[in-house]
């Protein structure tokens, strides 16, 4: 009787070890993470996102420090990202904001590029450079129906 308990409780273990596991990697593909209260929050308006989803990553150099926590629409119709950053970060005022792809066909994310201003941005501020995404679509059609075809006599 003694040996079934003992087994019970490794079984037991395993089974949570398991679940666990599986918790993390569903939070980790999801790409969950929890907010923290000393975040650096940033705003910045954008003309077109090219289908940025909410919780897509925020990168300097390629290398991520934030997210997008929120999309929603200003007074003026504009998307206005709300950027949840680390809190360490100190960047210019003259920080620019681009939605860009990664590769070819991936997901969007935001790059942000540091300027050269003394000044800091503080939690609460809006990232004033902003740079739209470019959409293939558009492009394309641009390049389609706008090109000069030889006149017909």
């Amino acid at each position: 009787m003694k040996r079934s308990a003992v087994r019970d409780f490794v079984v037991g273990l395993f089974v949570l070890a398991g679940l666990n596991a599986i918790a993390y990697l569903s939070m980790s593909v999801g790409n969950l993470s929890f907010r923290k209260a000393g975040a650096l929050t940033l705003f910045a308006d954008f003309d077109e996102t090219g289908g940025l989803k909410a919780r897509a990553p925020v990168v300097i150099s390629g290398v991520k420090v934030g997210q997008v926590e929120s999309i929603t629409l200003n007074k003026d119709y504009r998307a206005r990202l709300e950027l949840s950053l680390d809190e360490s970060l100190k960047l210019p005022i003259d920080t620019s904001a681009s939605i860009v792809t990664a590769g070819v066909l991936g997901d969007r994310y935001i790059s942000l590029q540091l300027g050269g201003e003394d000044k800091e941005l503080k939690s609460g501020d809006e990232i004033r450079f902003t740079e739209s995404a470019v959409l293939l679509e558009r492009l394309l059609g641009k390049f389609m129906y706008n090109r000069d075809e030889p006149k017909k006599e």
